[in-house]
């Protein structure tokens, strides 16, 4: 199994927007393609089931 020791990105279109996904050891972000801010989960938050209410907590302060 190969570590995840540095950011993966990936591009990924939804509907008619680009969007740039990154998976680091910390976790997943989402961002619009040419921005810089974006919606992150962590992977501690993930795991411990945390992740609805860090999404709407993050929702929240946007």
């Amino acid at each position: 199994m190969t570590k995840l020791d540095k950011p993966i990105r990936r591009e990924l279109q939804v509907g008619d927007d680009t969007y740039t996904l990154t998976i680091d050891p910390e976790g997943l972000r989402l961002t619009l393609k040419g921005h810089r801010k974006g919606t992150g989960l962590r992977w501690k938050d993930l795991v411990n089931g945390d992740a609805a209410l860090a999404a709407a907590l993050q929702a929240s302060t946007n």
